[in-house]
């Protein structure tokens, strides 16, 4: 039924102003509509919704996530923007945050202002 049909993600805010800067000026996604209720972001086809809410604590697991070509490129650019890679314990991460749990697949994680947990994932290349 959904098999062609485009995906909304949707994450919380308690700091719209923040996160505004967050995902547009530091992630570099669209802002397409911003309204009391939340915005609204281009991301590769797809929208992400940021909705205003009031106080809530973020989950600790990944709350959306990017597969991009170059994953030591875009931490570079957030380190760059002063976002940090998430260490996690357990996981053989490298220096830069970088998991790697199968041949040529390359994760790792950040949080938004909130405290949101994101991930970027590099997949093999054919």
């Amino acid at each position: 039924m959904l098999e062609d049909a485009r995906l909304i993600g949707f994450i919380a805010t308690s700091k719209p102003g923040e996160s505004r800067v967050f995902y547009r000026d530091i992630l570099g996604l669209r802002l397409l509509e911003e309204s009391e209720h939340g915005m609204a972001f281009m991301s590769g086809g797809q929208m992400l919704r940021v909705q205003k809410v009031g106080s809530f604590k973020p989950h600790s697991f990944t709350a959306a996530g990017w597969a991009v070509p170059d994953i030591a490129q875009c931490l570079a650019d957030l380190a760059a923007s002063g976002v940090e890679a998430i260490d996690y314990d357990g996981l053989e991460q490298d220096e830069a945050g970088v998991w790697s749990p199968a041949p040529g697949v390359r994760i790792a994680w950040f949080r938004d202002p909130d405290g949101n947990t994101l991930s970027l994932t590099q997949l093999p290349t054919d």
